[in-house]
């Protein structure tokens, strides 16, 4: 009897790994390679932000391209700072897409550390939080693709279009048992300077191994509606997402 099985069925997790001797098995260390693998490509790969906003554009959704300071993805992995900065070449686009009244969030789109999440999963995730969002009566700004962006850059991003909340959805650092998972963080009142303090997190949005889409938009959406009517986030908003259906 296999005393594991009843927990390898609830996590993917490695726990209770088959043995030759006092090895694992070789089934087991070619699936460990293979999810090494798989989590160094997540973090290499480029991503087509070009086919992105077409996929957007397809589905309704006006996207604009944006870029960092990190111009080369060697230079985003060792440069953490250069991804929290817009190249000065992009602020003038987004000066130029602020609306009156601004919208009350400003949707960021990135890659951050793992392309293969936002390729799989980027689409679908950022059209049900549009929805979410317009449901409840809640304004969006352009879907902002920024390629290679760190987390911070959605205060600046933020900041320039006005938003009262800057949401960013970017793929998460990658791990042997998921490489396309997506976050997502929301900042109330976003502005160069903010700390993580001061932000709300959503991981684990990858269908069907966490959560969908829609769910992660749900929640995501309960926490803006919070946020603007407690003039905060982070540390000092909590989720009460749990009695949400779902």
């Amino acid at each position: 009897m296999n005393d594991w099985a009843p927990l390898k069925r609830v996590t993917q997790a490695r726990i209770g790994l088959a043995r030759a001797g006092a090895a694992v098995s070789t089934r087991e260390l070619l699936e460990f390679q293979l999810a090494h693998a798989q989590a160094r490509d997540a973090v290499w790969h480029s991503w087509d932000t070009a086919a992105c906003a077409s996929q957007l554009s397809a589905a309704g959704l006006h996207a604009l391209v944006v870029k960092t300071r990190a111009h080369a993805r060697a230079t985003y992995l060792r440069r953490p700072d250069l991804g929290r900065r817009l190249d000065p070449d992009s602020q003038p686009l987004l000066t130029a897409a602020r609306t009156d009244p601004a919208a009350h969030v400003a949707l960021i789109l990135s890659d951050g550390l793992s392309a293969t999440a936002v390729h799989e999963h980027g689409v679908h995730t950022a059209l049900a939080v549009v929805s979410a969002l317009q449901a409840a009566a809640l304004s969006c700004s352009p879907v902002i693709l920024a390629e290679r962006a760190r987390v911070a850059l959605s205060d600046e991003i933020g900041h320039t279009l006005g938003a009262r909340v800057a949401i960013i959805v970017l793929g998460e650092r990658p791990g042997l048992s998921a490489a396309d998972s997506l976050g997502m963080y929301l900042t109330y009142a976003p502005s160069p300077g903010n700390t993580d303090a001061q932000r709300n997190c959503i991981s684990n949005v990858r269908a069907p191994n966490g959560l969908t889409p829609q769910l992660a938009a749900a929640r995501l959406c309960n926490l803006v509606r919070r946020a603007l009517a407690l003039q905060l986030s982070g540390v000092a908003l909590k989720d009460d997402s749990a009695q949400l259906p779902g």
